[in-house]
């Protein structure tokens, strides 16, 4: 039995799982905001009430919006702020007496998708998150590819190639770099360029909205989808150049766009570097719950 923790910014969500991938238990609580200590104490608490649930104790995997970095060993990049220059591995296992295994929520997303879900059977599996911000893990053989700088997968702060759309917007990350593949193809730099083009979008609009917009016939929303589709594949394109893997499994809220795959299917051959391209694009079997599964699988069945 192995338990899995996701730790997001508003809800740490817990589950166990068998060798099998068949669920056992699951829990969740609110994440304490803006309260590393509490945040500790909330895991500990969801580990025990979990373990209470199956009869004993289990190995434990972490996924967080982060890493811990190979150089300090503190986590960093977290857009859960709390978290970043704290010793969270070593505080976890402390707090739990046992080791740990943590991991960026991306690549426990691929790890997911790669160990039981739509990924299963394939070597390289990239994991795309599509969300509020835009992230993905390599899966090789089945194991995660961390990388020196526990970096690996981090496409979403690559600048977004420009060479078919010379005049893309001067777009600022919160990273502090300008044109980030995240401020276009995630779901509040989808609702930005479609503000852009127009300005008399109601100002509480979704992305959900615009997709709604644009299946309705709305000829503003469906250019700034048709600008989403081909970004997004221009960005995975350099990916796919570089990595070659054997499919690209999507997640995250926009994911769910209906016409996702079929649309990337079409353009990405005009941006990959090969006569043919038969690398598949499918989207994620296990949806929200990919994340916390994928952490348990760091424990290996």
């Amino acid at each position: 039995m192995r338990i899995g923790v996701d730790v997001g910014g508003t809800k740490i969500e817990a589950i166990a799982i068998d060798a099998e991938g068949r669920e056992h238990a699951r829990l969740r609580a609110a994440t304490p905001a803006g309260d590393y200590q509490a945040t500790v104490r909330a895991i500990h608490r969801l580990v025990a009430a979990v373990e209470s649930r199956i009869g004993g104790p289990a190995r434990v995997g972490i996924g967080t919006p982060g890493a811990v970095s190979p150089a300090s060993g503190l986590t960093k990049n977290a857009n859960s702020t709390v978290l970043n220059g704290r010793p969270f591995a070593a505080d976890i296992a402390a707090a739990l007496g046992r080791a740990v295994r943590i991991e960026n929520d991306a690549n426990c997303f691929a790890l997911s998708e790669a160990t039981d879900g739509a990924g299963r059977g394939h070597r390289v599996v990239f994991g795309v998150i599509l969300g509020t911000g835009v992230g993905a893990g390599i899966v090789v053989d089945g194991r995660p590819w961390i990388g020196p700088n526990a970096i690996a997968g981090e496409w979403g702060h690559n600048e977004m190639p420009s060479r078919s759309e010379p005049t893309l917007p001067d777009t600022p990350c919160y990273c502090g770099r300008r044109r980030c593949i995240e401020t276009f193809v995630s779901g509040p730099g989808l609702v930005a360029d479609h503000r852009r083009t127009a300005p008399e979008a109601p100002p509480a609009l979704t992305a959900a909205e615009v997709v709604a917009r644009a299946e309705a016939g709305d000829a503003a929303a469906r250019a700034t989808m048709a600008r989403f589709y081909d970004r997004l594949a221009r960005a995975l394109a350099t990916v796919i150049n570089v990595v070659d893997p054997d499919v690209v499994v999507l997640g995250g809220g926009l994911s769910n766009i209906a016409p996702l795959c079929a649309e990337l299917r079409v353009r990405l051959s005009a941006h990959v570097f090969s006569d043919a391209l038969t690398t598949e694009v499918v989207t994620n079997r296990h949806g929200d719950s990919s994340g916390v599964r994928g952490a348990a699988w760091l424990w290996p069945p």
